[in-house]
This record gives structure tokens, sequence and C-alpha cells, in this order.
């Protein structure tokens, strides 16, 4: 009895001391709670107005934009590609832009223009419509509950609204579709960037307009954008290359290469030929203006700081006029080739023209051709990135190593002229018959083209064993022995022409599968028939011949500078210099050789020379012909038997003879055999007489 009596008290004082924990408790808390509430009271009192200009105080933040890009002018300092300026509607986005806001803006805006070159796409006329906030509750309020579920994320229910609307067919006026291209350029700037909302074909009506109403249109301004201009015609813009849009911004191939160098992913940048390879000349520097914001992110004041500095000046060695009559030639020409049946399969021409002392291009022309849709496009470039077998042409290179080698000399340099018979092949001879010549000297083997003294030549110069019908035997490093000879000329090498994209040529396999060396081929690559070469290493060849022993690298660009602000006047800031590349170790002896065949192929009185149609030109012309074997390759029938057999017709030269100050290369890849005609040859004979007609 005692025990329990014992719990029962005891447990009666904890019951009782219960009440007095709470109380103790709840006080505290009404403590903390009034602390709290006269803290706040307190600061609400004391520094309320300043924290609401914390609030609603602006920030400044510096923004770049773009300048003209920088002129190109030719040798004459005519305009070759300039910057036309063109009023534009610009906005520069807030911090904080909504949705909501954009609707507003757009659709107040296209109360006063109109753009009339795009078209929205369904997507964008979709954003659009559903960005007016009754619109979207209404379209949300239709979808069944299984597609708006609370399940469901949020991208997907947007989504399933977008198709919804999608089924409708929703039509838009003309004004609601400019409206909905604001809407869709504004909702892709990105955070205080400035756009182009409309830069072309804008009216002083619709400038007057905006202008008006630029207090009711927040971030929207009146500015200058720029575009490219070709005033002397576009059929250079096939060197000068192009500059992306707005639209298109930085290349993806190179954007993050772009980024870091400061461009913004809207850019306009050059995406091909020297609009690309001087892009960090041509760009300029950037404007910069500081964006003062308010605390709500909208934009408060914009503010110039620096102007910016347009791009620099270009002068190129090319002559416009000059240029214009070498494309203009090589169409007629080439033309007359496709009408007469002899270029049927023929995938374009080439002509260049460099001043052999300096290296200084003077004309590059190119025409692409695709004969499936027979179809003739413009394609100056091709003459760097396009390689062919060349042929006869590159003999003046063979004939020089073998002078240079001393496998001959200019008073010891006679050969047999009897055809080659090599086991298990058909004879390898030259185009006119067998037995035409006993024997020929270097001059007369260059002016009547004759392949088998180069193969002669080829076979001494590499100690190559021969017994005809037999067997011959060539030195591993045959192909070697030539081809750096013919590297020495810039022939199978780059040049390194200041433009992008140059190809180095293609060279053929030195040995069969079993290793041994193909013999035959050797003899081919001596008088041009197997490497193949670009038509900028055709005229870098000829030239060392033509300015007596200097590989001089071409250029495009003679000088850099700055336009004066009203245009008229450059300041030159950098002139190129010149560059050897590699002189040619021959005596005056040797070279006098290859001059003098290279005159006898023009004005010889032998009557297998092969340019004798050029005979009367003015000033004299000297140079060398071509044709080599090709085949007709379809692409869409790869494997196709028996393709058309086809040759590639070549000319190089220089004029005047005894003076050199021009050098030419002509090429026609694919004609028909049968149909060769003098197609390069009337090429070559224009482009030297328009030349000096302009430059008398």
């Amino acid at each position: 009895m005692n025990y329990f009596r014992k719990n029962s008290g005891t447990g009666s004082n904890k019951q009782a001391s219960t009440p007095l924990r709470m109380k103790i408790i709840l006080g505290i808390i009404f403590i903390l709670f009034a602390t709290l509430i006269g803290q706040l009271a307190y600061l609400q009192l004391a520094y309320g107005s300043r924290f609401k200009s914390e609030v609603q105080k602006s920030d400044s933040t510096v923004v770049s934009s773009q300048v003209p890009r920088g002129v190109m002018y030719d040798a004459k300092g005519r305009v070759l590609v300039g910057n036309k300026a063109n009023n534009a509607i610009t906005y520069t986005k807030g911090a904080s832009t909504s949705s909501e806001q954009i609707y507003k803006i757009s659709n107040a805006l296209s109360n006063y223009i109109k753009i009339t070159n795009e078209k929205p796409t369904e997507q964008q006329e979709i954003e659009y419509y559903l960005a007016d906030p009754e619109v979207s509750k209404r379209e949300l309020a239709k979808l069944p509950a299984s597609q708006k579920s609370q399940k469901l994320e949020q991208a997907q229910i947007t989504q399933n609204v977008e198709n919804q609307v999608r089924k409708e067919h929703i039509k838009l006026n003309s004004k609601q579709k400019t409206a909905a291209l604001i809407f869709n350029k504004i909702s892709g700037a990105y955070t205080l960037s400035t756009i182009y909302i409309k830069n072309k074909d804008l009216t002083n009506k619709e400038i007057a307009e905006v202008g008006e109403h630029l207090s009711e249109l927040p971030g929207v301004g009146i500015g200058t954008d720029w575009q490219r201009s070709y005033p002397n015609g576009s059929s250079i813009q096939s060197i000068i290359g192009s500059v992306s849009t707005e639209k298109s911004g930085l290349p993806s191939d190179n954007l993050q290469y772009y980024l870091t160098q400061g461009y913004s992913r809207n850019d306009r940048v050059g995406t091909s030929y020297l609009e690309e390879e001087y892009e960090p000349l041509l760009k300029g520097t950037k404007s910069t203006s500081e964006v003062t914001t308010k605390g709500s992110g909208d934009i408060q004041q914009t503010k110039t700081v620096y102007k910016g500095q347009a791009g620099a000046s270009l002068m190129l060695t090319i002559d416009a006029k000059y240029q214009k009559e070498v494309q203009s030639t090589l169409k007629r020409v080439y033309n007359n080739a496709l009408s007469a049946g002899a270029a049927r399969y023929s995938n374009g021409a080439y002509a260049i023209a460099m001043n052999p002392k300096t290296g200084a291009l003077l004309a590059i022309a190119g025409l692409s051709h695709d004969p499936k849709k027979n179809k003739t496009t413009e394609n100056a470039l091709g003459a760097i990135n396009q390689s062919f077998v060349m042929g006869s042409v590159v003999k003046g290179a063979t004939v020089s190593g073998g002078l240079i080698n001393k496998v001959i000399t200019p008073t010891n340099n006679t050969l047999p002229d009897t055809a080659i018979y090599l086991p298990g092949s058909s004879v390898k001879k030259s185009v006119y018959p067998i037995g035409t010549f006993g024997s020929l000297d270097a001059e007369t083997a260059l002016e009547v083209s004759s392949n088998i003294y180069m193969m002669h030549l080829a076979m001494n110069w590499v100690k190559a064993k021969y017994v005809p019908k037999t067997y011959i035997n060539m030195p591993n490093d045959s192909f070697e022995i030539l081809r750096r000879n013919f590297n020495m000329f810039g022939l199978g090498q780059k040049t390194g022409v200041d433009l992008p994209g140059e190809v180095s040529g293609i060279q053929g396999k030195s040995f069969n599968s079993k290793g041994q060396i193909l013999s035959g081929s050797v003899l081919d690559l001596a008088y041009g028939n197997y490497d193949a070469y670009t038509p900028i290493q055709l005229v870098q060849y000829v030239s060392t011949i033509a300015n007596g022993g200097y590989r001089m690298q071409p250029y495009v660009v003679q000088s850099v500078g700055k336009t004066s602000s009203d245009g008229k006047k450059i300041y030159i800031n950098y002139n190129k210099t010149p560059n050897v590349q590699q002189q040619i170790p021959w005596t005056q002896d040797e070279l006098n050789v290859v001059r003098q065949g290279f005159w006898r192929v023009v004005h010889g009185t032998n009557g297998w020379g092969t340019a004798h149609p050029l005979k009367n030109v003015k000033p004299s012309i000297s140079g060398k012909t071509g044709t080599a074997q090709t085949f007709y390759y379809d692409p869409d029938n790869p494997n196709r038997k028996n393709p058309p057999e086809l040759i590639n017709a070549t000319f190089v030269g220089y004029a005047p003879s005894n003076n050199p100050k021009l050098a030419i290369a002509v090429v026609f890849p694919g004609l028909d055999p049968d149909m060769e005609g003098t197609y390069t040859l009337q090429v070559a004979k224009e482009m030297v007489q328009d030349y000096f007609k302009l430059h008398k």
C-alpha cells in the first residue's frame, strides 16, 4: 500500500510542473516576436527611404556595337567592296524584359513599320500568338486534363498548347506577321545587346513615325547599319569572299574561337577568301556605350563612350578593269567550246595573271561547269584549290633540272628522239609520228613538245638502266629526284598565296602494292602526265623562268591602310614586300636554253611548233603549251565502264619576251581530244593584249 501511495504522489508533482514550463516557453517566444517586430519597425522608420532608394537605384553596363568593315580597293584605287549605310530600327533588350512586354512592343512597333522581305515561320507565328496572356489562358483551358496535369513538366504543357494551336491553323494578317517577326527578333536577343529590327528598305515615313513614338517604345531606337556593296560589279566577289549576316551570326565551326576573341554570337564576320583571311583587320574596333538600367531592369539611358574605329582598308594587286576583261574572255571562249561540243564533259576553265617580278596577282578568273546540269558558274578561287594533270607546260622545269644537274649543258644537250618501248606496255612516244626526228636539242624539244626527249633526259638524270622491249630499272629515289626539281619552281606545293583554301596538288603513287617503283610513271612525270598541279602553281613556275630564276610568293593584298572619313583618301600603314621563296641555281646560259625554247614555241618555224597562232601578238609572247590525258568521272556512276577519254589543255607564257612584265597560265580541263582547238591560246592572246592596252 505504501508503494502505491508513493507512486501516486510522484505523478501529481509532474502534472503540477507542466503548466509552469509551458508558460516559460511561451514567454520566451513572445519576447522574441516582440523583439523582431520592434526591430522591423525600427528599420522601417529609420532606414525605409534608404532601402527604397537601394531598390530603385540604377546600374550601369558597358555594351559594344559593330562598326563598318574595312573597304577594299583595286590596284588603281577603285572601290571593289565598300559599305552602304542604311537607316535602321534598333532594339536594345533590357535586363528583365518579359515575354508580355516584348509582345506589347512588337504590336506597337508593327503600327509604324512593315517587314516584307521576310516571312515568319509557323512556329514563330504560334509563339507570337501565345504571347498574349489572354490567348494563352484560353488555349490552355481547351486542353484535356491529361495534357495539363500537374504531373507534367511545364515544357511539355507548353508543347501541348502549341500543338493544339498548330491544329487550329491560325491566320495572321500582314500587320500581325510583322509583329511576329519583331517578337522573334527581340526574343532571341541577348540581354543589353542591340539588334536590328529592320535594316533594309526603311522608308522616311517609317523613320519619322517611329521617331515620334520612341517614348512609347522602350528599348527601340533609330540607328545605322552597314552592308557590303560592290560598285565595280560582283564578279570579283569570288575572290573577295562573303560576310555572314546578322541572322546567321558567327560560323558554327569556329564559334568558340570567335567568342574567345570578343565577338558576339550575332556579329557579322568574313566567312570566305579575303573577307575571312583578313578578318582581324577588316572588322575594326567596336564602339562602346554605357547602358544605365533601373532597378526594375528597364533601360534608363544609353551613352556613347567610344565611337569605335572602322576596319582597315585593303588595296589589292588586282586591277578591276583587267579582272573584268579576263573573266569576260574566259567565259566567252569557254562558252564557244561548250557550243562546239568540245567541253561537254569539262568541269570548268581557269586563267590567272601575275607580275613575274613581284608575285603580285593581276587577275584571277575561273569557271566551274556541271556536265550533268550543263550549268556554268564563276569560280575564280578554283585557280588555287583545283588540281589538274597539266601536261607539257612543265617541260621547262624538266629541261631546267637537266641543265642544273649537268645531265645536259647549254652546248651539249642533244638526245636521241627514239620512242621508249617498255616490256608489257604500249609504246611511249610524242604526238608526232615515230621517226620524225632522229635527235633533238633542248630548244627544239621544247618547241615541238617532245615527250621522248624528256623521257630520255629523265632516264639519264636518275641513271636508269634500259633495254628497249626487255627491261627498265629505275632507282627507288627517281620520283623524289624529279619532284624535288619541280618543287623548286613551285610545282606540287602550296605557293603561300594570301587566300585561304589553297591546296598543294595531287601526287601520284610511286610504288605498286609489291613495293616496286612504277618506272613507266617516272617517265610520265618527266613530261607532265602524272602529278596534278594548280593553276596558281603554273603561273608561279612560269614567272620563275620569266624573271630569271626567282620563285616569287604570289599575293593579292598590296597594302593596308585607313580610309579618311570623307572616303576620298587612303592613308597607307603597311606595304607588301615581294618575297623570294627560292632562287634557281642556274647560270645565265642555262636559263637562255629554256627561254629560247619558250620563244620558239611561239615564234619558231618548225611545223610541229605548238603555239604559232600567237606569233603576231604584240608585245611578243614566249610560252609553252600542254595536253594531258584524263577521263570523265561521273559522281553518280563512279564505276562507269569505258568513261569518255578527255584531255586537259594548258598554256603558260610571259610577255614581253625580252623583259617580262606579265606572266599567265590558262587551263581548260576535260576537253574532247578530237576538238581541242586553240581555246587556251585564244584566252592567252586576249589576256596579253588587254593587259598592255590598259597599262601602256
